[in-house]
């Protein structure tokens, strides 16, 4: 597998660029929103089109059903000496809500100043594909892969991959890999890729709380009967403190300081408070006192209110006691705390507090595990050479503050580590309005991913 071979293969993944994006358009067009009932058939249709495009690859391709939206399975696994990679991926996008915020509708894929805008463009359809098309550029311009392949694609990412838990504990030996591949994270800034070595986990509540059979007129029974909105806001905010300590009891037990070596690696990033103020849109930064920006996102844990409701929210006055309030509530996690626990305290810490008069419900809903991994392995040195030759530029080592669940999953049932290697980037608005994914980086990311399998397919097993 010399690097002859490989130039031919990168220059047949140039020689299909506008195929390549054609084809990305035409999963863009799929509204594949899995937390929608009414979408339900739309999630199925465009696992069948990911099905589909391994099955004209010649892949061993399966499309798995499960309580919920199927899961796309595909091998080619004929390289007897070669490592074995896992790719993980999903087909499934977030709502496009609030719909009036977008430039151009989200379900058609859209062409503007080198990006492509689309629910789904980079979040995660267009960096799953780049490890599909790398792929395909191998075996046309090779004839062979030159590392075992298998992946995972699922349509439920976007609502906590509620079946993936039972799928990977049912079909272990079949996913067995040496490494996971994903690329649902971001580079670290424009033109500068990274390696993510570490993630946050999640754990997500919804709270709410009951007073009075219906609501009352606010100025006849004010002051006799306890207002759930008010309780609601005393219990939230005395979660955490002005310093930004999440108060409940035995949060911290299991958090791992810093290290001296970790926080000079991140510090030695080029990262600026001030133009990281000025992107957001904020007037000052804030958070858990004593912490860098940086380190604060990426490695401390955190308590954030997600959405809140209770009362007239119409326009004009209504003096209403409201008889339901509730609020949805997330704890960002790091790497040895355990959301079972977190999810115990909290429910202690609400019993505590939530006054006579007033009941309430917690309902837990997805959460997953923070994990870190050893920048001293062959798989990382591999992504990194990939990169460096994909990218035309080193890699640097970040963490990120976000959660993919599926990694301590695959971490704790198949025992391999994960390649988070993201071809995005932190302004791709995923989640919001007018999401997009620029055309020069996923061209990149699938140069990157064919120079990847070439490396790992020089690893002894």
């Amino acid at each position: 597998m010399g690097n002859n071979e490989l130039e031919a293969v990168l220059q047949a993944a140039d020689a299909k660029r506008a195929e390549y994006q054609a084809e990305l358009c035409e999963l863009l067009r799929i509204p594949s929103v899995s937390a929608v009932a009414a979408h339900a058939d739309d999630v199925r249709r465009a696992g069948r089109w990911v099905a589909d495009r391994f099955e004209r690859m010649g892949f061993d391709c399966e499309l798995v059903e499960t309580g919920g939206h199927p899961i796309v399975v595909a091998e080619r696994c004929d390289v007897p000496d070669a490592p074995t990679a896992l790719v993980y991926g999903h087909y499934d996008v977030q709502p496009p809500d609030p719909l009036s915020e977008w430039i151009t509708p989200p379900f058609e894929p859209t062409e503007r100043d080198g990006n492509l805008f689309a629910r789904g463009a980079t979040d995660d359809k267009g960096q799953m594909l780049t490890h599909v098309f790398s792929a395909e550029a191998w075996l046309e311009a090779a004839g062979r892969l030159p590392v075992n392949l298998k992946y995972v694609i699922e349509g439920e990412e976007e609502t906590g991959s509620p079946h993936l838990e039972e799928f990977v504990r049912e079909h272990t030996d079949r996913l067995a890999a040496d490494v996971v591949v994903i690329s649902d994270t971001c580079q670290f800034a424009p033109g500068q890729p990274a390696i993510t070595y570490g993630l946050r986990g999640v754990t997500y509540f919804e709270l709410r709380l009951s007073g009075p059979k219906q609501d009352l007129h606010s100025g006849t029974f004010g002051g006799a009967v306890l207002n759930p909105l008010n309780a609601l806001a005393k219990l939230l905010a005395a979660i955490s403190d002005e310093k930004g300590r999440v108060q409940l009891d035995g949060f911290y037990d299991d958090v791992v300081s810093l290290t001296d070596a970790q926080r000079s690696r991140l510090a030695d990033l080029s990262f600026n408070d001030e133009s990281f103020r000025r992107k957001v849109g904020v007037k000052a930064l804030g958070g858990e006192a004593g912490y860098s920006t940086l380190e604060r996102r990426w490695a401390r844990p955190t308590y954030d209110v997600c959405g809140i409701w209770g009362g007239y929210q119409g326009q004009g006055a209504k003096t209403v006691l409201p008889a339901r309030a509730g609020a949805k509530i997330s704890f960002r996690i790091v790497p040895n705390q355990n959301p079972d626990q977190i999810a115990a305290s909290l429910r202690r810490f609400i019993e505590e507090r939530c006054p006579p008069g007033i009941e309430f419900e917690l309902e837990t809903f997805h959460g997953g595990r923070g994990v870190l991994f050893s920048l001293d392995s062959p798989y990382m040195k591999a992504a990194s050479r990939a990169i460096a030759r994909g990218f035309g530029r080193e890699p640097v080592y970040i963490r990120e503050g976000g959660s993919i669940p599926v990694v301590s999953t695959f971490y704790g049932r198949l025992g391999a580590d994960t390649l988070l290697l993201g071809w995005g980037l932190d302004d791709d608005n995923t989640h919001s309005p007018n999401e997009k994914f620029s055309l020069a980086d996923f061209q990149r990311g699938i140069r990157t991913s064919a120079c990847l399998w070439h490396e790992l397919g020089r690893l002894e097993r």
